[in-house]
């Protein structure tokens, strides 16, 4: 198939490229910050506009809501070029109020969408093992499942109605905040009290305390590796979207609001950009404690 791919950063690269070396064609908007890699394997075209009519699938992979809507629907974008038939899919991690929205308008065009945020991080992408979570109409679904099989290995169909797979993502980033404040807390507790934290680590992955959080984010915290597979300002983001969706649900989400202000404390220091297991760095200002000092 012609894949028009529009967001090529941490995560979109990686997943572009894999659809490349799938077989597909590549057709992707000029951007300064086109890598020569993605350059040399692409068709790049003016815009968002020219990408879409030349596309049988567009997928975009961009950082918020804002962003899909001016993608979709700002000048230049991705409504003014498409053709009925075409499938658009959003794998940005956005609000699944205006992700209803936006599927409905592009309906309205004659064309398909399906929400599919993803979860995995660069790792994931790089290689093509995200978990990635798919809400829309089952013909549509089916249609894509080839090209999620070349991006991802847990795929699910959470659901006909569009917004079930952002609902399904919103879900997924208030355990992963929940776990990295949980381990963020163990590992400053146990390094406090005198014990070696590398070493508790290394128990607790036998236990049942362990978890991928454990194993990939306890590492970065320990080594003090912080640069980013998923920025603290994305995560803030989307705990902003668990939380704002419990307020309209009239429905308390009190550890995903205690984790959203570790966030913040991260991002009130300059973290914003900064790797989500960076959240210990609040935890440790507030223990006036550091695990790697010590």
């Amino acid at each position: 198939m012609k894949i028009g791919f529009i967001g090529l950063g941490i995560m979109g690269r990686p997943m572009a490229l894999n659809l490349k070396n799938g077989g597909h064609d590549l057709i992707v908007p000029e951007r300064a910050s086109l890598t020569a890699e993605i350059r040399a394997v692409s068709e790049v075209v003016a815009d968002a506009t020219a990408v879409a009519a030349k596309s049988d699938v567009v997928i975009l992979m961009v950082p918020d809501t804002p962003d899909v809507e001016r993608v979709l629907f700002g000048a230049g974008g991705v409504a003014a070029g498409l053709k009925a038939g075409t499938l658009v899919i959003d794998m940005s991690s956005i609000s699944p109020v205006a992700t209803k929205e936006y599927a409905a308008k592009v309906n309205a065009l004659g064309c398909d969408y399906l929400d599919a945020p993803v979860s995995g991080g660069e790792v994931g992408a790089k290689a093509a093992s995200l978990t990635i979570m798919v809400g829309g109409p089952d013909a549509a679904f089916a249609r894509a499942k080839p090209l999620f099989d070349l991006m991802g290995k847990n795929i699910t169909h959470i659901g006909s109605d569009n917004g079930t797979g952002q609902t399904c993502k919103v879900a997924n980033q208030i355990i992963v905040a929940l776990n990295i404040q949980a381990v963020s807390e163990a590992l400053v507790f146990a390094s406090k009290a005198g014990a070696d934290p590398a070493k508790v680590r290394q128990a607790l992955m036998g236990g049942f305390a362990s978890s991928r959080i454990l194993e990939v984010h306890a590492e970065r915290m320990l080594n003090g590796t912080f640069n980013p597979g998923f920025r603290i300002r994305l995560h803030q983001k989307d705990l902003a979207l668990a939380l704002s969706s419990a307020k309209d649900l009239n429905l308390s989400l009190p550890n995903t609001a205690v984790a959203q202000q570790m966030f913040s404390a991260c991002s009130a220091k300059g973290g914003g950009e900064l790797d989500h297991s960076a959240l210990i760095l609040a935890i440790e200002d507030l223990a006036d404690h550091s695990i790697r000092k010590a």
